[in-house]
């Protein structure tokens, strides 16, 4: 079952990071909602694998959330276009349009920990994957630290 949910995810990632924005609004889809619905897939991953890592389960199904969470990061700056900063129960803050390089190394900090994190649960490696989720929590964190609102 969360085999088949992350599956899901990885291809509703996938349709967005193939989908134009701009054909997105054509359409009449909202990119906030678009982006928060995303970021809830994002955070149904890293919910199972800091579950699995608490659990200290099996590690090697955590490759492909991970991998999940990755597309996702290499995504996110697509997410925020300009005339997207207010509306639909926001919460990202000015500073993604005000700083578009930090926001994209911290989307790239994001990316980088989650394809770690992939390697590492691919090769079974339980302690490496736990620090992996450690430092994924932490890229998370410190991109909502920066920019969005609690």
């Amino acid at each position: 079952m969360t085999k088949r949910i992350s599956c899901r995810a990885v291809i509703v990632l996938a349709a967005l990071a193939v989908v134009p924005l701009a054909a997105a609004r054509a359409d009449g889809l909202d990119p906030i909602a678009v982006r928060q619905a995303a970021f809830s897939l994002n955070n149904g991953d890293f919910a199972y694998i800091r579950s699995v890592v608490k659990a200290n389960g099996d590690v090697k199904p955590l490759e492909q959330p991970a991998k999940a969470i990755a597309l996702w990061a290499a995504v996110i700056p697509t997410m925020v276009p300009k005339g997207s900063e207010h509306g639909g129960n926001t919460k990202a803050l000015p500073e993604i349009w005000s700083d578009p390089a930090g926001f994209q190394k911290a989307a790239l900090r994001l990316g980088d920990a989650a394809t770690k994190l992939a390697t590492d649960a691919k090769a079974g490696d339980a302690a490496a994957v736990a620090a992996d989720t450690k430092a994924l929590g932490e890229a998370c964190g410190a991109c909502h630290k920066s920019y969005r609102a609690k």
